[in-house]
């Protein structure tokens, strides 16, 4: 299970044990939009190459609001 934790800054990711951070600027870039338009589920296809989404996708800017 993949967990994230968003900030303003970037997000906070537990993927398979392993705990890194994907700092602002590198989401909007991999991404190609403003950090707070992008959605939870445009992060969780950085960290995973087949995630299991599930529910509406939620924007960063909601989320960290």
């Amino acid at each position: 299970m993949t967990v994230l934790s968003f900030d303003d800054d970037g997000v906070d990711v537990v993927y398979e044990g392993t705990e890194f951070r994907l700092e602002r600027e590198l989401v909007e870039e991999a991404i190609g939009k403003p950090y707070p338009d992008v959605t939870d589920h445009e992060v969780l296809a950085i960290v995973e190459s087949d995630p299991a989404l599930s529910g509406e996708p939620r924007r960063i800017g909601d989320i960290v609001r």
